[in-house]
């Protein structure tokens, strides 16, 4: 019998869950967030969206949430953009509700999961994923393993101090807004009708991750970065800014054994999600 689970993605504007069978999406729905809502509002709006996708099929319910998590209790901490959840109890309370086991784990460690099982990731022992959004986020496998680090805090290279901040400022969709004055997804569309200050803004941008990306060849090594989030669209407009930084990287020799590539998952982080529950 086909395995069924549900995946969910709690964004800072909305939570969507999906019902995953043999890796593919085949219902979803989504649910819009109010920062300003209270804790049991939200968690009604979470458990709406489950209940729409929600079968007696489903043998589990996995959950990516943009916070410090402890996986082994499932409790969240200070859930970025819904303010209300500073300590939940989320496993206990999606359990209590379902009856099915609940897995609970940061975004980009569900996105790190997700390709490992469904996606680019599936070919290398020792990768990383790099979520490319409002902010910086990684999730990291090592052995084929999730390595999590303490309430799931591995991998949060956008904190790290970067010229007059930190990385996240200049890798996240802080840098266009602030640096030039329009979003990303504007950006990318007039860099696809060659506009040159466009252009010019992804070549920089690429400049600051191929920073992000040569500390993280210094610290684990692996064998192929993978680049998700909704800035990865635009990748073949900053690529050759990325490559040119790596020009710096003191081991070269390590290069030829190192790629970057894109995910092509659709619903990725719905699938991250579910691949908590294998």
């Amino acid at each position: 019998m086909q395995k069924e689970f549900i995946g969910v993605d709690i964004g800072g504007s909305n939570m969507k869950a999906g019902k995953v069978v043999n890796g593919s999406v085949v219902q979803s729905h989504l649910v819009e967030v109010d920062r300003n809502d209270t804790e049991e509002a939200t968690l009604d709006k979470l458990f709406e969206s489950i209940n729409k996708v929600m079968t007696d099929s489903v043998e589990a319910i996995g959950i990516g949430v943009p916070a410090v998590v402890d996986p082994e209790s499932g409790i969240v901490y200070d859930v970025q953009n819904i303010p209300a959840w500073t300590k939940v109890a989320l496993k206990d309370l999606v359990y209590q509700k379902y009856k099915v086991p609940v897995f609970i784990n940061n975004d980009a460690n569900c996105f790190a999961l997700g390709e490992k099982y469904f996606g680019k990731a599936q070919a290398y022992t020792n990768c990383v994923a790099l979520s490319l959004g409002t902010g910086l986020g990684m999730g990291i496998l090592i052995d084929n393993k999730l390595y999590n680090g303490v309430l799931c805090g591995a991998g949060e290279i956008g904190m790290l101090p970067y010229k007059n901040g930190i990385m996240e400022h200049y890798t996240g969709s802080f840098f266009f807004e602030e640096t030039y004055g329009e979003s990303a997804k504007a950006l990318f569309n007039k860099a696809l009708e060659d506009d040159s200050v466009a252009l010019e803004a992804f070549n920089e941008y690429g400049k600051h991750l191929g920073e992000a990306i040569k500390a993280i060849l210094y610290l684990f090594a692996p064998e192929m970065i993978v680049l998700g989030g909704s800035i990865s669209n635009a990748y073949p407009f900053f690529k050759d800014a990325v490559m040119d930084s790596l020009g710096s990287f003191a081991y070269q020799k390590q290069l030829e054994h190192f790629k970057i590539e894109t995910s092509d998952l659709v619903d990725s982080p719905i699938l991250g999600a579910a691949a908590l529950c294998l």
